[in-house]
């Protein structure tokens, strides 16, 4: 047992010993006060019956029940065309009347775009090459002055990530969006463990652990006073969207509208599966009740299922959009986070015995997260609706390929020419795509009905365009 003069740092290393965690100081004696003072810390946040409870779960996995899976009741977009009119009148005046607030999840890193910095620090737009973070700010700044009123901003970041976000936003005067209105938080980072329920080290001064997965969302909410500030705001609905979707319909009013009509706690959007094998989770009626399952849970006899049509019978693919009640995110934090956590087990860096950094090429611990779409099955009601896959999802995911920069950039610009093209303006083309860049401000326009109220003069195509 380790004993130090600290009473404070004493009483984490006590606790750390009596949960079987002690060999997480193997390498006290070579470290300076800093970083023991940052293992110290590192221990400290540890929520130790939870942790126990999980390491439990990963040692001792119970064996995968069996579910029911039908499709869920969804609002296809052929019915939308004659519903969308009644609905949106109530998701216009939920805006206008500053009950609706924005979440975003912009945790990430952009290392998988071969990018150094956060994700959304990421230039993604055709001409002006903006980055996802201003597309999404002027999106919420755009429908701030079509509403006369202040779209407060959820704002979840990373520890790794946390500090570049708020330097970015600084350096960008928040956009014009008021700093008061952008409320910044930093997920929960969980330990992650080794097939014998230890913890791995990071460094020598460091453990190892990974985010909470989105579901985290919930608990960082209600535990940084982001919950609280909402309350005091007066909101009711809050639009929670993912910071890599370059196409999100930015706190849609019909969306909303759907969620108050259906007087829903939690609703969601979908797409077609575009193939059985698409890499999406799916929402169906779980044992009866609406959820998710992840596309690495569905067995082939559901992933594969037909109607008597000959169509996907489970076709309804989350695209992560959500409107939640704030009153719902308070109700999933009461007693306790209720979210469960899932077991992903992974190939985890670690610092062996003998101090040197280990990069296993097979699996050899479990990290633990929690997805927001499992909070579904504790709303007492939801709604789905369906949207044009074309018109609202298109993510950054990959360098290259597919959810690719790329092809982010073509299915934004595709949109832009739709759009001109009704205001009657003529489009060169070249391989079903603008023979030009093209890119419009969303503070100019989010729809093609507003570009065709805004646009003055019909402009003239024969080079890169950008429209404010």
């Amino acid at each position: 047992m380790l004993k130090v003069k600290n009473k404070k740092w004493q009483q984490v290393i006590d606790l750390c010993f009596e949960n079987g965690q002690g060999h997480v100081f193997r390498f006290w004696d070579e470290m300076n006060d800093d970083q023991r003072s940052e293992l110290i810390d590192q221990l400290s946040r540890i929520d130790w019956p939870q942790m126990n409870q999980l390491i439990k779960q990963a040692l001792n996995p119970v064996k995968q029940i069996k579910h029911k899976l039908e499709p869920a009741p969804v609002i296809s977009l052929t019915e939308r065309e004659t519903l969308d009119r009644q609905v949106i009148p109530l998701g216009e005046e939920a805006l206008r009347s500053g009950q609706v607030g924005v979440c975003l999840v912009a945790g990430g890193q952009g290392s998988r775009l071969g990018f150094d910095g956060p994700k959304g620090c990421f230039p993604i737009t055709p001409v002006k090459k903006k980055t996802l973070f201003q597309l999404h700010a002027e999106k919420i700044k755009a429908m701030s002055l079509k509403y006369s009123v202040n779209l407060p901003w959820y704002f979840m970041t990373s520890r790794s990530n946390h500090e570049p976000t708020l330097a970015f936003f600084e350096e960008h005067d928040y956009f014009d969006l008021g700093k008061e209105n952008v409320f910044f938080f930093v997920q929960e980072m969980i330990p992650a463990v080794d097939e014998h329920g230890k913890f791995l080290l990071a460094e020598k001064h460091r453990i190892f652990k990974s985010p909470n997965g989105h579901g985290g969302i919930l608990k960082a909410l209600y535990q940084s006073g982001a919950l609280k500030d909402m309350k005091q705001r007066g909101l009711k609905y809050i639009f929670y969207f993912q910071v890599d979707n370059v196409l999100v319909k930015m706190c849609d009013p019909a969306f909303i509208g759907y969620h108050i009509q259906k007087k829903a706690q939690m609703s969601s959007k979908v797409v077609r599966k575009v193939k059985p094998e698409e890499r999406v989770g799916i929402i169906c009626q779980i044992d009866g009740k609406t959820g998710v399952v992840e596309y690495s849970d569905l067995d082939d006899e559901h992933r594969y299922a037909r109607d008597e049509n000959g169509q996907l019978k489970l076709w309804a693919g989350s695209i992560a959009i959500h409107v939640l009640d704030v009153q719902f995110i308070e109700d999933e934090n009461k007693n306790g986070f209720k979210l469960p956590f899932h077991l992903a087990h992974k190939a985890i860096p670690y610092v062996n015995e003998e101090g040197k950094l280990v990069k296993p090429l097979e699996k050899n611990g479990f990290k633990f997260e929690t997805f927001i779409f499992d909070a579904l099955l504790d709303a007492k009601k939801g709604c789905t609706i369906e949207v044009d896959r074309s018109q609202e999802f298109s993510a950054v995911k990959n360098k290259e390929g597919f959810d690719s920069p790329q092809t982010a950039q073509q299915d934004l610009m595709r949109n832009y020419g739709n759009w001109l093209k009704q205001c009657g303006v003529e489009i060169p083309m070249k391989d079903g795509l603008p023979a030009f860049p093209i890119e419009i401000s969303p503070l100019l326009a989010i729809d093609a009905e507003e570009l065709k109220i805004k646009l003055k003069t019909i402009p003239v195509i024969n080079g890169p365009l950008y429209l404010e």
